[in-house]
């Protein structure tokens, strides 16, 4: 069982950044790919962001230049740095441990706002 824990969401005004974090207590992330995935209410969950062992990145096109994943595997953390946040990017913003297409573990999320 993986436990991972997000932070950092909280209210900023449109335009604004902040700084996602997803952590993990007694499991080691690096050996898994991760993603960050966003769910609004009523919608499916979105990936927006993943990086693999080798911390190659990919971004939902959406998103691409204003958000950047990076790995930190001394302080077995992942972050999603979010910019340039538009009042539609409301919601709450999830953690992936992706094992295999039948096996993922998930954050509880943590939510962000966007509003002036």
């Amino acid at each position: 069982q993986v436990q991972l824990v997000e932070s950092g969401g909280g209210l900023v005004q449109p335009g604004g950044s902040l700084r996602l974090s997803c952590a993990a207590a007694g499991t080691r992330l690096s050996v898994f790919d991760m993603g960050w995935y966003r769910q609004a209410p009523g919608n499916q969950r979105e990936l927006v962001a993943r990086i693999t062992r080798s911390s190659s990145t990919s971004y939902a096109d959406s998103v691409r230049g204003r958000f950047t994943i990076s790995r930190d595997n001394a302080e077995n953390t992942v972050y999603l740095q979010v910019s340039g946040l538009r009042t539609e990017e409301t919601t709450v913003y999830f953690c992936d441990a992706h094992v295999s297409d039948e096996c993922d573990f998930w954050g509880q999320g943590t939510e962000v706002t966007v509003a002036s």
